[in-house]
């Protein structure tokens, strides 16, 4: 246990370097100015967000997984698919609802739609996608098909959305789609998907096993969206606190995230231990295992996201804010220069690149999945830079940015597409929601005011989650030429040798 705690901080302590580093540098330069007392503050966050991560991932391995897999395994054994559903759609509404992601968001709008209404209705979106996703796996769906027909419907409420003057619920309605795959729901879905594809088996057993995660991003989306046409009025946000003490961490941050955390991980505990007596019946080495793997979860996500708001949120606020006044090529440069960096930190990242490495056998490297997400989010964050400093719709980015995508399926092996759009949910976690989308607040209220805050800085979570599908895709289409290109070459060959070349065995 203490070599794994060991390998899980090493692990974090490179992800998070990046980002530490770039951001003390930046501030040692005439481009922003950053107090002492701000640094030293954004320094020991750094710490203690490797120390979270760390406990987090342990965790992951060693309780989110394997609940996941073993609810996959044991409901689908007991070949009672009504069963199988209704389960899959309580757990899809209760993680999200305890999502902690989700509540923050849910407070920077309340002011236009109720928080409770706006949490239970993209709870019901993520149930009801995660049971389509759960009968694609067992019918054995295509993806492809599934995703292409749902973000037409997607586009098409869209339309609806301008035509009632609802369109500056668009971004928030994307964002949406990125914030509730956060690092409670990631494992957990990712690993159900795992254990119910490896029973039903198959051929494509593999590629069935991925999508989940995908599928559940456009609920959320689709749930905002119908739930902006019964409302009226513009969406408002309330700017972050520019700096936080370490008081105010200990006496606010700290405890909300203590609460977060315990509702969060305290509704999946509850509905588990339901199904552990009731169906699966787990021998009892298991459960203390998951038992132990949920405290380190537990304690890791209270310091991961206690860290993420005394010290990155605010900095990232104060970074946009004063890149923006410096210049605007000093502004879109540092968005992709953090975009390659900061994915690295997220903890579901990780949990996805190991899950990938091993469901697909080695073929595909977490190296790669590491290096083609990072170029997607560095391109992602610059993308939505040059948007907010030329105020134009979020559309003229997804629409052409999901056309490419949804074409490259066509093209790639279905594992790849699959992989692709899972990531893309993936990308957008905690860190992206509490370092990236306030350092664009930051940056548009300095170029635009904060009344244009809701229209041009919200967004870039949904472009967070868009580029991946693009840059992973790539991943494999490459494979496929590299592939189709060394076959040719080797046909050549064979057909340019002589008869002196040619062994005869008659």
């Amino acid at each position: 246990m203490n070599k794994g705690l060991m390998s899980k901080f090493k692990e974090a302590l490179f992800s998070v370097l990046p980002v530490t580093v770039i951001v003390l540098a930046l501030s040692f330069t005439p481009l922003i100015d950053v107090t002492v007392g701000e640094a030293a503050t954004f320094g020991v966050s750094a710490l203690l967000l490797i120390v979270g991560i760390g406990l987090f991932n342990l965790g992951s391995d060693l309780a989110m997984t394997p609940m996941g897999e073993h609810v996959g395994l044991g409901l689908t054994k007991s070949k009672r698919l009504s069963l199988l559903l209704v389960v899959c759609f309580i757990m899809g509404v209760l993680i999200t609802v305890a999502e902690p992601d989700l509540s923050v968001l849910a407070g920077q709008v309340a002011g236009v739609i109720d928080g409770t209404a706006l949490i239970v209705t993209i709870g019901v979106g993520v149930g009801l996608f995660l049971l389509i996703g759960i009968l694609k796996i067992v019918f054995k769906l295509d993806l492809s098909s599934l995703i292409i027909f749902f973000y037409m419907m997607l586009f098409a409420v869209c339309a609806l959305l301008f035509d009632s003057g609802n369109g500056a619920f668009l971004a928030l309605g994307f964002d949406s789609g990125g914030v509730t795959t956060g690092p409670i729901t990631v494992p957990f879905i990712m690993a159900l998907g795992v254990g119910v594809a490896a029973t039903i088996g198959g051929k494509k057993s593999r590629e069935n096993s991925f999508g989940l995660v995908a599928l559940c991003s456009i609920g959320p989306i689709l749930a905002v969206m119908v739930l902006a046409l019964t409302s009226t009025g513009t969406p408002t946000y309330e700017l972050p606190l520019e700096s936080y003490s370490f008081e105010l961490m200990i006496e606010h941050v700290l405890l909300n995230s203590f609460v977060s955390v315990i509702k969060a991980l305290g509704l999946i505990v509850l509905f588990f231990f339901v199904l552990q007596f009731t169906v699966l019946k787990l021998p009892r080495s298991k459960i203390i295992k998951i038992i132990i793997g949920i405290i380190y979860t537990f304690v890791g996500l209270v310091i991961f996201l206690s860290a993420v708001e005394i010290g990155f949120m605010p900095m990232g606020f104060r970074i946009g804010q004063q890149l923006a006044a410096s210049g605007e090529g000093a502004l879109v440069g540092f968005g992709f220069v953090i975009g390659l960096v900061v994915v690295l930190a997220e903890p579901a990242v990780h949990v996805l690149n190991n899950q990938v490495e091993e469901v697909t056998g080695g073929a595909i490297k977490k190296r790669s999945m590491l290096i083609a997400l990072s170029i997607g989010v560095g391109v992602s964050i610059a993308l939505a830079m040059i948007r907010i400093i030329f105020k134009f719709s979020l559309l003229y980015y997804l629409i052409p940015g999901y056309l490419i995508s949804l074409g490259l399926s066509f093209f790639v092996p279905k594992i790849y597409t699959a992989i692709a759009f899972d990531s893309g949910g993936v990308a957008s976690g905690p860190l992206t929601s509490s370092f990236i989308l306030p350092f664009a607040i930051g940056a548009c209220e300095a170029l635009n005011g904060v009344s244009e805050v809701m229209s041009f800085a919200f967004g870039v979570v949904a472009l967070v989650a868009m580029t991946p599908l693009i840059t992973i895709q790539a991943l494999g289409f490459r494979s496929v030429v590299s592939k189709k290109v060394s076959r040719t070459l080797t046909m050549r060959r064979i057909l340019r040798a002589d008869d002196e070349q040619i062994i005869n065995f008659m």
